[in-house]
């Protein structure tokens, strides 16, 4: 099971959406009214472009407005500006940038479709007249039990006029005149998320790529620690069981935004990039991805943090031998010179670890010994014992 962001969340239902609809090349607004959150997307094709999530819903705002079962003018119109003050800080942001369709996704909307269509209303999609029609008939319902509207499931009328005031706020927020409605969403994004995945699609790839950018991380360097951090993983992989695909992955992202911190400050920037990449939106990333690859930049540096979540947990093994691997490639790549380095052998048992390198490259290189013995200091802490032979 995997928790996800609420603008993760966004950009999968406008994915499913997408996949869900004819490729008409037009830009979309998408909007997704869910028990706890309303997510609204603008985006082309099959990116999203912009994602909110807001924290209202068909469950919370039925609740709220109509849970002792009345159903009120003066609480539909409450329930509608509450919506709308939700949607005041998005909403001229979302209306400068413009849109050629506006679709639906979900319960809420697909009832609301549902109904018009029922009721006759429903010639082109859901409009602001149909809107209007369907809150005449709830007001006129006076009671949750009465409410009977043709083609509504019994179990959605507690919560549908809830979701009927979200949708109405958000016609009235961004001047919305026609919305078509559309089974896509949230369900088929993760289908096809994790089909992309399996097909070198992977957009937590392209999430990466995008933080290197932004961040002025120096690509170059990145890669060549990722490199040797894979080289060191290959040879530990049986023996500290590091084998899962997952492993690799993670430790390629750490290695390639190990230096994001470097863009808010060069003091303590293993811990400022470790705190952007735990808290940061990151397309394609659970929770649990996010918070084990701000852990690995964390700790790449300078004293090892046991008392981290990561470090501690059922997982802790794990992540502190990928933590390891990564510390070691990093220290060998700490002068950041042109020239490659010889191959460097590491062979580990439970709580050891045996660095082989060349005796004259290692007279060569005198502060890379030394890095190497400071780092050994380091890893007593976890405890790993690090050592270095010459050969």
């Amino acid at each position: 099971m995997e928790i996800i962001s609420g603008r993760e969340e966004a950009r999968l239902i406008y994915l499913g959406v997408a996949h869900a609809l004819e490729d008409e090349h037009d830009r979309r607004l998408v909007v997704d009214i869910g028990g706890g959150s309303t997510e609204i997307i603008l985006g082309h094709r099959f990116q999203a472009e912009r994602t909110e999530s807001l924290y209202m819903g068909c469950v919370g705002l039925s609740r709220a407005y109509f849970g002792d079962g009345k159903i009120r003018a003066n609480q539909f119109k409450a329930a509608v500006n509450h919506a709308k003050q939700e949607l005041e800080p998005v909403q001229q942001a979302y209306r400068s940038s413009g849109w050629d369709t506006a679709v639906g996704a979900s319960g809420t909307i697909l009832a609301i479709q549902q109904v018009l269509r029922n009721m006759g209303l429903d010639q082109s999609g859901i409009t602001r007249e149909g809107l209007e029609k369907i809150r005449k008939s709830l007001l006129q319902a006076k009671q949750l039990e009465n409410i009977s509207l043709p083609g509504l499931p019994t179990e959605r009328a507690a919560v549908f006029p809830g979701g009927v005031a979200i949708l109405y706020a958000i016609f009235e927020a961004l001047d919305i005149e026609l919305m078509q409605a559309t089974s896509g969403a949230l369900r088929e994004g993760v289908i096809h998320d994790l089909l992309g995945r399996a097909y070198q699609q992977d957009v937590r790839d392209t999430t990466v790529r995008d933080l290197v950018s932004r961040y002025h991380i120096d690509e170059k360097h990145g890669r060549k620690v990722r490199e040797t951090a894979i080289s060191l993983l290959a040879q530990a992989a049986e023996a500290w069981q590091l084998t899962d695909p997952n492993d690799a992955r993670v430790l390629t992202w750490a290695a390639e935004l190990h230096e994001i911190g470097l863009d808010i400050a060069h003091s303590q920037f293993h811990r400022h990039g470790g705190y952007l990449l735990r808290y940061m939106d990151m397309a394609g990333f659970s929770s649990a991805d996010q918070r084990q690859l701000a852990a690995l930049v964390r700790a790449h540096r300078r004293k090892f943090p046991m008392d981290e979540g990561a470090f501690t947990g059922s997982d802790s093994q794990r992540m502190t031998r990928l933590a390891v691997l990564l510390r070691i490639a990093v220290v060998l790549h700490r002068n950041r010179g042109s020239a490659p380095l010889p191959h460097v052998g590491v062979k580990v048992s439970d709580d050891k670890v045996r660095l082989s390198l060349p005796a004259q490259w290692l007279a060569r290189h005198p502060l890379t010994r030394l890095d190497l013995e400071q780092e050994a200091d380091y890893l007593k802490t976890v405890p790993i014992e690090l050592t270095i032979n010459s050969d």
